[in-house]
């Protein structure tokens, strides 16, 4: 049995630790229905990439955050919301801890773009405050605690290939998948999740086992293929950009598959190599030098 630790200062860390928050990257998601109290249900099969946030923390007399990358500038104007302070908070709440160390949070992703990337930077946050301790929270208050975060800090506290269901905490590991040659690219334009989801459409989408995955990668198109992204229409109409990224990868030589991640705007293809996919990368950097392109 996990013992809760007593009220006091949170453990200080030994020394400067570090910790990745990748990019969310939903293959395909799929709205399944609807429950009473208004969250959706979902089927989605999520992948983690090579580019995402960092984090830092190090020895300090009390709690203090500071915000670098390419993104931080955005990210300090909603600072009162930063889901990494909410994350501080939330642990030291349910720990009875106070917080007394420095954070560097380094923005390298897109704020609201579908990447998860808020949730990731909460997740890797509650890794780091787990490592400092030397001990996970038990499962079940560390399952609700990244839940009341938001629907997409579970999973990104898995950070591995998962299966997800439910509202975000049903989570069901996947084994295997190929290696993917991945594209993200992200036209600037803000998106709402909110008003997404306001647009959507019954019927919804039948929710399904998650299929056998082949070792051949043209297995893999072929599933994803048969799945979608019940957010995309919604989002291209609300944001033509989204269209028009979309639009650009399907054109990309040696594309095997273009898709929204997410609720957007920051859309995924998929290559059967590396080469191809930093062809890709570099016509769309020419043709679109105004994107993020990761």
């Amino acid at each position: 049995m996990t013992e809760t630790p007593a009220p006091g200062p949170l453990l200080q860390p030994a020394q400067e630790l570090h910790e990745f928050a990748p990019a969310k990257v939903n293959l395909w998601l799929e709205i399944t229905g609807r429950r009473d109290d208004g969250y959706h249900l979902l089927d989605s099969l999520v992948v983690f990439a090579e580019v995402g946030d960092w984090l830092e923390i190090r020895p300090a007399e009390a709690f203090s955050l500071d915000l670098a990358g390419p993104f931080a500038a955005a990210l300090q104007q909603q600072e009162e919301d930063n889901l990494v302070t909410r994350a501080v908070d939330a642990f030291c709440a349910a720990t009875g801890q106070t917080p007394a160390f420095h954070l560097k949070l380094t923005k390298n992703l897109p704020l609201a773009a579908g990447l998860g990337g808020g949730s990731a930077d909460a997740a890797a946050t509650l890794r780091l405050l787990e490592r400092i301790q030397g001990k996970h929270l038990p499962p079940d208050r560390r399952q609700a605690l990244a839940l009341d975060l938001g629907a997409d800090v579970p999973v990104c506290l898995e950070g591995r290939s998962i299966h997800m269901q439910g509202i975000g905490e049903q989570l069901l590991p996947v084994p295997f998948l190929p290696p993917l040659h991945l594209l993200l690219v992200n036209p600037g334009v803000p998106v709402s999740t909110g008003a997404i989801f306001r647009r959507l459409a019954q019927p919804w989408s039948q929710g399904q086992d998650m299929p056998r995955i082949d070792t051949d990668p043209e297995f893999l198109f072929d599933v994803l293929r048969k799945r979608r992204n019940d957010l995309e229409g919604p989002a291209c109409a609300l944001a033509p950009e989204i269209a028009q990224a979309l639009a650009a990868l399907k054109e990309t030589r040696d594309c095997a598959l273009a898709r929204m991640s997410g609720s957007g705007a920051s859309c995924f293809a998929l290559y059967r190599s590396t080469p191809a996919r930093d062809r890709a990368a570099a016509r769309l950097r020419q043709d679109h030098p105004d994107w993020w392109i990761a």
